[in-house]
């Protein structure tokens, strides 16, 4: 059984006289895998999470190497990361001022999964795109 899950047994009557009982999840109310895959799941903080696992990094220099994120953007995701705990942000009293972005042990435990995800999503993204297109095919012809 997974955390924060219940199962439940339910009965279904398939022909008479004759009983299925089969066990399903019932997902609790918020659910916490559909909570983080929400926040990890967004289409930047897998990269902001890959880019801060190379160390600290300030904003411009993780906007330099992700590349075509915003600042807008880099900055809502740092924010968002930073809240759920995986990011920590420290602000030093200089001038000019300076800001640095690092994992913390929560981003840095995540790493390895992350990079497992990665990895399936790079072996697998040609098989994904093709099936896509093959999909975007048959509905054009339908």
């Amino acid at each position: 059984m997974l955390p924060g899950h219940q199962t439940l047994t339910i009965v279904e009557y398939a022909m008479p006289k004759s009983v299925i009982e089969k066990e399903v999840f019932v997902f609790e109310q918020p659910c916490p895998i559909r909570d983080v895959l929400d926040r990890i799941g967004d289409q930047w903080s897998l990269l902001v999470l890959e880019t801060l696992s190379e160390g600290t990094l300030r904003f411009n220099e993780l906007m330099r190497r992700i590349g075509d994120i915003s600042r807008q953007m880099l900055s809502k995701t740092l924010k968002l990361l930073e809240q759920d705990g995986f990011v920590r942000r420290t602000i030093y009293a200089e001038v000019p001022p300076r800001v640095e972005y690092q994992l913390t042990e929560l981003g840095r435990s995540f790493l390895q999964p992350m990079k497992t995800l990665m990895q399936w999503a790079d072996a697998h993204h040609r098989t994904i795109c093709e099936a896509r297109k093959a999909y975007g095919q048959k509905t054009d012809n339908a």
